[in-house]
């Protein structure tokens, strides 16, 4: 069976984008978790990673003799491997868009990431209100994914962007958590869609083993000066 790595759930946005992918779309797979300790080399997260994977990072997929590193190079693979699945839309331009929003994610929306980094178990509205009113970045990312999400919603008629579950909802999952974490303005439509990814049974077994781990590293939390 393959398996996954994965950090800690609270704060790991891109393993939570792979192990969501696998588990929604009921592909088997056996969890390794690999606790946050420091990202400094010589640390043992580093070095348990290292042993499978050149860079040293998560999520990786090791099935068999095969190790990718790379949540969008698993995720290609998993479509490859369970066709069935149609992780993909099956409709080739609607397959292209899917693509280019994922990738989109991939590589952007670096504002958003940065300023509101993934925290499931936390509620900042106060730190998100800080940030709408102060950094016009994080708004344009906002407001670009509105303008994305409700085109797809529009086009696709929902529930969710290409209307049934796809890659491109696994995704943008975390993104979902981090919106609702720092109360970030949605308008009703976009909110919605919000709360039907969070519903997601892959989403809501992951929040919930999230909040159950009470695995609070303050090295990743720098916007809280302590726990309450």
């Amino acid at each position: 069976m393959p398996q996954l790595y994965i950090g800690n759930k609270n704060y790991s946005s891109w393993s939570m984008r792979a192990w969501v992918l696998m588990r929604q779309a009921d592909i088997a797979f056996d969890e390794v978790p690999v606790r946050f300790d420091s990202f400094e080399p010589g640390s043992q997260f580093k070095r348990q990673l290292q042993a499978v994977s050149p860079t040293g990072k998560v999520p990786v997929l090791v099935d068999g003799e095969l190790v990718i590193w790379d949540t969008l190079a698993i995720a290609e693979y998993l479509a490859e491997t369970h066709p069935d699945k149609q992780l993909w839309p099956a409709d080739r331009a609607a397959r292209a868009r899917a693509r280019s929003v994922v990738a989109e994610m991939h590589s952007g929306f670096a504002a958003l990431r940065s300023a509101c980094p993934t925290n499931i178990e936390a509620r900042l509205p106060e730190v998100g209100g800080l940030l709408w009113r102060d950094r016009p970045a994080v708004r344009a990312d906002v407001q670009r994914l509105v303008q994305m999400w409700g085109e797809l919603l529009a086009q696709h008629g929902g529930p969710l962007l290409f209307g049934p579950f796809s890659i491109a909802d696994a995704f943008y999952a975390p993104v979902c958590t981090r919106l609702v974490t720092y109360g970030l303005p949605l308008p009703e439509p976009i909110a919605a869609y919000v709360q039907r990814v969070l519903e997601l049974p892959g989403v809501r077994a992951w929040t919930d083993a999230a909040l159950a781990e009470q695995d609070f590293r303050e090295f990743e939390e720098p916007y809280r000066l302590a726990r309450g």
